[in-house]
C-alpha cells in the first residue's frame, strides 16, 4: 500500500539548468513529481497552475536555460522500497562496460537481456545500470538493441549529451556494424538492400516488420566475410535505424539470420540448434560517433560473445 504525504503549501520555484534545457514542460514535471499521476500533471498544466517565467504554458512547450518554473503544491505518492536487481546482474553489467567518461557509457549488452524493463520484465540493462551506479543523476538509453542481440549499447549520462547523440543517430553521424550469420551459402560479395519497412503491432503486443512501399526508408549494406558449412558470416551495416531492419532485409535476400525465430526458417533453425546455436546470431560489433563534448571521433568495439565464437568454429569448412 502506498502512503500519501502532503507537500508544503507554498509553490516551488525551480530554475532550469543546462541539463534540463530543451525538455518539454510535461516531461520536466514527470521527472520531478515522482508518484504524481500523469493525469494530474496535465490537469495542473491545463488549469494554469504551472507557470514558466510567470506565464501559463502548454504541455508541449520546451524549456530554456534560466527559465523559472512555478510548481504548485501537490500530493506525492511515496512508493515502497523498489525491487533491486540481483547481485549477479549488477556484477554482470559492471564487468561489461567497454567505455566510460563523464558524459557517456558504452556497455557490451548481454544476449537474452532486454535493454529496459516492461512486458513482465522487472529489469533491463538500463535499470541494472542505474542500480550499479546509484549516485548517477542521469542514465538514459541513446538507442536500442533487440533482446537477443549482443554488443555495443550507448548510454548518455547527461541530458545534453542525450539530445546531441539523438541528433547524430537521426542523421548520418553514427556508424554501426554488426556481425550476422546468414542461413545458407550467400554467393555475393556485397549487396545494398534498399527496401522500406513497415512496423505492425499484433494484438499480442509483438512487433512484426515487413517490406512495404508505404513504410519508412531503410538501407542496409551486407558484405560477405566468410563462407561456412550451411551458413555465411557477413558484416551488416545499417545506414538507417529501423526496427528489426537487418533481420528483415536479410530475409529479403533469401538468407534469413541463423537462429531468428521471428523472421527465419524453422527447419534451418532447428538444424542450427542441433549444431549448437541457441539464439539469434546478431552482434553489434562496432559503434562509431562524434563525442558531443570534445568533437573527437569515438569508435568502440565489442568482442564476439563466446557462444557465437564457439559456433563459428563448429561450422567452419
Amino acid at each position: 500500500m502506498k502512503s500519501l504525504l502532503q507537500d508544503p503549501n507554498q509553490p516551488r520555484l525551480i530554475e532550469v539548468d543546462a541539463e534540463a534545457a530543451g525538455q518539454r514542460i510535461d516531461n520536466f514535471l514527470f521527472s520531478r513529481l515522482k508518484g504524481v499521476p500523469k493525469s494530474h500533471v496535465y490537469r495542473i498544466l491545463r488549469t494554469g497552475q504551472v507557470r514558466i517565467n510567470g506565464g501559463r504554458s502548454k504541455a508541449q512547450q520546451r524549456l530554456s536555460t534560466g527559465d523559472v518554473v512555478r510548481v504548485p503544491p501537490v500530493r506525492v505518492a511515496v512508493a515502497s522500497e523498489p525491487e533491486r536487481p540481483a547481485p549477479w546482474l549488477r556484477e554482470r553489467l559492471e564487468n561489461r562496460v567497454l567505455y566510460e567518461d563523464e558524459d557517456i557509457l558504452v556497455v557490451n549488452k548481454p544476449p537474452g537481456m532486454a535493454v529496459h524493463g516492461g512486458s513482465g520484465l522487472s529489469f533491463g540493462v538500463i535499470e541494472g545500470l542505474r542500480a550499479v551506479r546509484e549516485g548517477a543523476r542521469f542514465l538514459e538509453l541513446v538507442h536500442r538493441l533487440d533482446r537477443d542481440t549482443s554488443g555495443c549499447l550507448l548510454i548518455a549520462k547527461r541530458r545534453s549529451m542525450l539530445r546531441q547523440l539523438h541528433e547524430q543517430f537521426r542523421g548520418d553521424g553514427v556508424e554501426k556494424t554488426y556481425l550476422a550469420l546468414l542461413s545458407g551459402v550467400w554467393t555475393r560479395q556485397r549487396q545494398v538492400v534498399d527496401a522500406p519497412l513497415l512496423k505492425n503491432v499484433l494484438q499480442s503486443g509483438e512487433r512484426m516488420v515487413k517490406i512495404a512501399a508505404e513504410g519508412k526508408a531503410a538501407v542496409t549494406v551486407f558484405r560477405r566475410l566468410e563462407l561456412l558449412s550451411g551458413a555465411t558470416l557477413v558484416e551488416a551495416r545499417p545506414v538507417t535505424g529501423r526496427t528489426h531492419q537487418i533481420r528483415v532485409h536479410a530475409r529479403s535476400l533469401g538468407h534469413p539470420l541463423a537462429g531468428d525465430e521471428r523472421y527465419g526458417d524453422a527447419g534451418l533453425n532447428q538444424a542450427f540448434r542441433q549444431r549448437g546455436l541457441k539464439r539469434l546470431f546478431l552482434h553489434a560489433a562496432t559503434l562509431g560517433f562524434t563525442h558531443p563534448r570534445s568533437g573527437r571521433e569515438v569508435r568502440i568495439e565489442a568482442p564476439l560473445e563466446s557462444d557465437l565464437a564457439d559456433f563459428l568454429m563448429a561450422v567452419r569448412l
